[in-house]
């Protein structure tokens, strides 16, 4: 408990550091482009504390969660078959590897010609931008369990679909986990870009549209929210992963290092 107070204090350093140095020299600037950290703020209540949070937050979280559930839901399935077979992991190699080499934004395109500039297009991009971490983390994961686990298991006449639950998936959370972590910043980054090109809401939009009417405050009011929204989603992730891997966590530290 002390340790992890400890912890929390020395996170806390660098971020009020920054802040603080951010709202000198601001303060002090004339630059058009780069507003008063003061002003900012100010902005900041009065357009988001709580005038647009059902107009632009809301879709935009809706957009974010929907592609990213649809991202862990197939990367994880996928996964699983892939690191269970050989076979099917070189069958499909060449195809993964040249889908996770196109860029999501070059996709936009296709997108709105497809399914025009609904939230499907949207949703579908963050899924496919995100899907790819998770697999492949899913699937090395799975290939990467130790051999005498699965030894014990037969030895025991444990089913495959016992051993996949009891034995293969829990041994492959951590790095499920590391390939969410991962998808999840994607994630954000895809929802603003197609915001931003072909939406008429969200907070990539009002980013977009306070750039092009010259109102910095908004648009840095904008671009604070953003980070503010990655590192709430981050820290709920972590959270999530912290309780589902708590054993995992405590077998790795050791007993003398949680004295």
């Amino acid at each position: 408990m002390i340790r992890r107070a400890r912890a929390g204090w020395v996170e806390l350093v660098v971020p009020v550091a920054v802040v603080a140095i951010w709202w000198l020299w601001s303060t002090g600037a004339e630059s058009f482009y780069f507003p008063a950290l003061p002003d900012i703020l100010q902005t900041f209540g009065e357009t988001w504390l709580f005038e647009r949070v059902g107009s632009d937050v809301v879709p935009s979280v809706v957009r974010l969660g929907a592609g990213f559930a649809l991202a862990v839901g197939t990367g994880i399935g996928a996964g699983l078959l892939l690191g269970v077979s050989r076979r099917a992991r070189l069958l499909t190699a060449p195809a993964i590897e040249f889908l996770r080499a196109i860029p999501p934004p070059a996709l936009i395109p296709v997108g709105l010609l497809v399914f025009g500039v609904g939230n499907g297009m949207k949703v579908l991009l963050i899924a496919l931008a995100c899907v790819w971490p998770i697999l492949l983390n899913t699937a090395d994961g799975i290939a990467g369990v130790e051999t005498t686990l699965l030894d014990a298991a037969r030895s025991y006449r444990i089913g495959p679909a016992d051993r996949l639950r009891s034995v293969l998936l829990p041994a492959a959370l951590p790095q499920i986990f590391a390939g969410m972590r991962t998808s999840l910043s994607v994630a954000i980054v895809v929802m603003v870009v197609s915001e931003m090109v072909a939406s008429t809401d969200g907070i990539g939009f009002f980013v977009l549209q306070s750039q092009r009417s010259f109102d910095m405050p908004e648009m840095w009011s904008g671009v604070l929210l953003l980070g503010l929204l990655g590192n709430a989603l981050n820290r709920i992730l972590t959270e999530v992963e912290r309780r589902v891997l708590h054993w995992h966590r405590g077998a790795r530290m050791g007993p003398l290092s949680r004295t």
